[in-house]
């Protein structure tokens, strides 16, 4: 950005910098409910707390050895506490640390307590995979006169659903272990011990190639990043699982099958896989009609946790740097717009850009983002793309926008787009200038 900040505005950036990875501004503590493989951690450990973010839904979190940080849905910790309350949280969950259960019987119901006839909050897939937290008491499940052997369980869903379900259609597990007690996992078929191209690509996490190429362009997409689209091998659970948009399904399989050079299928799956490179292969899935598509997968050189967090740190600082610099600008022409902390913004004045830019009926306040980003052509023109979400406001507005000496310029953005990357401008664009209000006067359009 060609502009000068004071020594209070580049103070005041670094200190909300540091607020986001300063090792000492600890939430809490909590527990660990659903385990964290690629970061080495356990489901039952106790992780400190950093930040909680309402908007992503995801809590920043550590490990109590390093200094390592990274994001979790906010479902797969406790809620945050002194590290002593955290610590005897703990204790409940030990009976079934490590334990993960898999769905026998297609439709099983997750229930609001432990009744059969409490209200159902989940239908459970068969072949899911659940997370058992704890036992708990409950009322005897009856098949006809007869009381069903089993315990009603505390259980989670990968999506963070919590409900109480009866063991007796769930097939307990210890994810430690390579080998689940259906003796499904990978692990013992001796092609994968032999074969060394499988043998890496059943140890790596795939992700859509598209996150490759947004992490190397920098223009990283957060709702399709923080979806968690991938391709599971199952080398540790027995169960293959591809989730991309519109898709996520799951199947058991005992072993890989070589059918040809560098393809595999998973048996009894309708899921194969061409490996073209150790880093990327394509995934193959054939649906109940027969119809087959495939996807690309590749490896990622960072870890996608610390990529998300990095971006969010990004944009935090472009929102803090508007802030510090205003935080109010005034148009005569257009009002006064303040951004007021929280990545939220207030807006008066704005009535000439009602209906054909500012949605009718929209409140003069909302959130701000910097979710889009500048085509090559564009960079040299503006410092970025900022986006006003009004409250009961009908449609986001993107804006260019350019920091200048004594005040900021918007342009309202073009409308052509690839992914999230702004192409163009508009071939007529409404320009508006906005002097800094402690300046003196208000800009002239």
């Amino acid at each position: 950005m060609s502009k000068r900040f004071s020594l209070g505005t580049i103070l005041c950036v670094l200190l909300f910098v540091l607020s986001l990875t300063g090792c000492s501004d600890r939430m809490g503590y909590s527990v660990l409910l659903w385990s964290v493989p690629e970061q080495g951690l356990d489901d039952g450990e106790l992780v400190p707390v950093y930040i909680k973010s309402n908007i992503s839904q995801t809590y920043v979190i550590g490990t109590m050895d390093s200094d390592l940080k990274f994001e979790v849905p906010l479902w797969q910790i406790t809620e945050p506490d002194t590290k002593s309350s955290a610590t005897k949280s703990a204790e409940k969950y030990l009976e079934y640390q490590h334990q993960y259960a898999r769905v026998a019987l297609d439709g099983l119901p997750m229930r609001a307590e432990p009744v059969n006839t409490a209200k159902q909050v989940y239908r459970l897939r068969k072949n899911e995979v659940i997370k058992v937290l704890y036992k708990g008491e409950g009322a005897a499940v009856m098949s006809g006169s007869n009381a069903m052997e089993g315990d009603w369980l505390r259980v989670l869903t990968s999506d963070g659903t919590l409900g109480w379900c009866f063991s007796y259609n769930l097939r307990l597990f210890d994810n430690r272990t390579v080998e689940e007690q259906e003796q499904t996992s990978v692990a013992t078929s001796t092609e994968a011990q032999e074969d060394g191209t499988l043998k890496k690509v059943l140890g790596k996490v795939w992700y859509p190639d598209s996150y490759r190429t947004m992490i190397k362009s920098r223009t990283m997409d957060l709702e399709q990043l923080e979806a968690g689209y991938h391709f599971d091998t199952g080398a540790s659970s027995g169960s293959v699982q591809l989730k991309v948009p519109g898709l996520t399904i799951s199947f058991p399989y005992v072993d890989v099958e070589k059918t040809g050079a560098n393809t595999y299928k998973f048996t009894d799956t309708p899921i194969s896989i061409t490996v073209h490179r150790d880093d990327f292969i394509a995934v193959q899935y054939t649906d109940d009609h027969g119809r087959p598509t495939a996807y690309d997968f590749v490896t990622l050189d960072e870890s996608l946790s610390r990529t998300i967090v990095s971006e969010k740190q990004r944009r935090h600082q472009l929102y803090a740097e508007l802030e510090s610099f205003g935080p109010t600008f005034a148009s005569s022409n257009y009002g006064k717009l303040t951004f007021n902390g929280e990545n939220q913004f207030q807006w008066s004045g704005y009535r000439q850009l009602q209906p054909s830019i500012i949605p009718q009926g929209a409140l003069g306040r909302g959130t701000v983002e910097f979710k889009y980003f500048l085509s090559k052509s564009l960079t040299g023109r503006y410092d970025g793309v900022m986006t006003l979400t009004f409250d009961k406001g009908t449609r986001e507005v993107n804006f260019f926008y350019k920091v200048e000496d004594n005040g900021l310029r918007l342009e309202v953005a073009g409308t052509h787009f690839n992914g999230k990357t702004i192409t163009d401008r508009n071939s007529n664009p409404v320009v508006i200038f906005f002097s800094r209000q402690n300046t003196g006067t208000a800009g002239q359009n």
